[in-house]
């Protein structure tokens, strides 16, 4: 809006009767603010750092002259390898964009690298297409490692982790063999030169199977001398085969392109060195308690059938053999006793008889029975006579006159005498005293 110079009142021209509001402004202002600075380059310094517990950060990027708010959204952070720090200097790339709230503009970065770190990935993919297109990486040229090495020699810095973590690990996985550890800076000026002399100085020894270079993780300036062109060259040009081990596992440098084997850490190409052996360790530890197994189920068979031939040696034997002809013929004996037993019963029972028969023939035996058969009859007789009779209480009545029996009532006449004759005694009785 424009104002007349004299009264401070707007020009005539631009008056208008509605104002507008304050959202109305600034939304004009969001609009061509944003659609003019979409997708603009910045450099400076971070001030004012704050990290939200939703890992969205905040902070303000300014240089000498000036400064702006600026954001990043946490799902740019997780796929950027830059850890922000007050004061350290970026270069960023985003989109301006108006706070309507508080009218405040910002830029929401989409990409973040620290500065010099552009310059570096630029010349890294230079070098790398340059190398490429020359074959320096081809597979063909790649040759294999020995799984069984017994030498090796390792270019690093002796006084760093990685080669305190490599030791480490051949010895805690019981690595036979013989390390060379040649020194050499890995950062800084002059460790491209020393670790290019290391690796021709690993060449001149004769005994040697694997060639090491590497060195523990850092940022891309601490690993940038392994992207030196004449460390990828001297790398290749390896009398041995070399394992690159720079770094960690989301680090790539030229020399890992350019060596035979890329190992994600210095510890990783250890344990790779001594699989070998690990695995021929299992290996033989495997065929020695197959063949232990095996052994053991031989000499169990054999064990077996050495016992089933003692035990048939010790049937045939004669001390067996007489006891089992000792068993037989108890077994006859027994079954003979069997046998006869019926008819010696039989027999015993017919000769019982004859001789039964043959004692009646004998004459004294014959009186013997006639004499039993006398007394019988003798018995018998006493038991019918008229004293037996008497006794079991009857008496005989007899005519007195004539002795003869009585055997009726009737036979009786009045005043005829009688005797009646008891087993103890007689008496004398009259007709009369009969008569009823």
């Amino acid at each position: 809006m424009l104002f007349d110079d004299e009264s401070g009142l707007p020009s005539r021209e631009h008056v208008r009767e509605e104002p507008l509001s304050v959202s109305e402004l600034t939304a004009q202002i969001k609009s061509q603010l944003e659609s003019s600075f979409a997708g603009v380059w910045l450099r400076g310094e971070i001030s004012n750092l704050r990290i939200q517990s939703s890992g969205h950060a905040y902070f303000t990027l300014k240089d000498a002259g000036s400064q702006i708010s600026a954001v990043a959204f946490r799902g740019m952070l997780s796929r950027s390898q830059v850890q922000l720090r007050e004061g350290m200097q970026l270069v960023v790339f985003g989109d301006v964009s108006v706070y309507a709230p508080r009218g405040n503009y910002q830029i929401v970065v989409r990409i973040l690298q620290e500065e010099g770190v552009g310059r570096l990935q630029a010349e890294y993919e230079k070098l790398l297409r340059k190398l490429e297109a020359e074959g320096l990486f081809a597979k063909e040229k790649k040759r294999p490692i020995p799984r069984l090495a017994r030498t090796v020699a390792f270019v690093t810095s002796p006084t760093g982790a990685a080669i305190r973590d490599f030791i480490s690990i051949l010895r805690r996985r019981d690595w036979v063999g013989k390390l060379y550890v040649i020194p050499a800076k890995v950062q800084g000026v002059g460790a491209a030169d020393e670790i290019v002399r290391g690796i021709r100085l690993a060449g001149q020894l004769r005994d040697l199977d694997v060639l090491v270079v590497g060195r523990g993780g850092g940022s891309l300036e601490d690993l940038w001398c392994f992207n030196e062109e004449a460390v990828a060259r001297a790398v290749r040009a390896s009398r041995v085969p070399v394992i690159s081990a720079v770094g960690h596992e989301i680090d790539f440098t030229l020399s890992d392109f350019a060596s035979d084997l890329r190992a994600e850490t210095p510890s990783a190409a250890a344990e790779y060195i001594s699989s070998g052996r690990m695995e021929i360790v299992e290996r033989v530890e495997n065929a020695g308690g197959a063949l232990e197994s095996a052994v053991a189920s031989a000499l169990e068979d054999h064990a077996q059938r050495l016992d089933l031939l003692e035990s048939r040696l010790e049937s045939r034997s004669p001390h067996a053999q007489l006891a089992l002809m000792r068993s037989r013929l108890g077994l006859l004996s027994h079954r003979l006793a069997g046998a006869l037993t019926p008819s010696l019963n039989a027999m015993r029972d017919r000769l019982g008889r004859l001789n039964f028969r043959l004692e009646k023939q004998f004459p004294a035996r014959r009186t013997e029975l006639a004499r039993l058969h006398l007394s019988q009859l003798e018995a018998r007789l006493a038991a019918s006579g008229l004293d037996a009779t008497l006794k079991r209480g009857f008496a005989l009545a007899r005519d007195e006159a004539t002795g003869v029996p009585l055997d009726s009532a009737a036979s009786i006449s009045l005043g005829q005498k009688v005797i009646l004759q008891f087993h103890d005694g007689t008496t004398h009785v009259e007709g009369r005293d009969l008569v009823a």
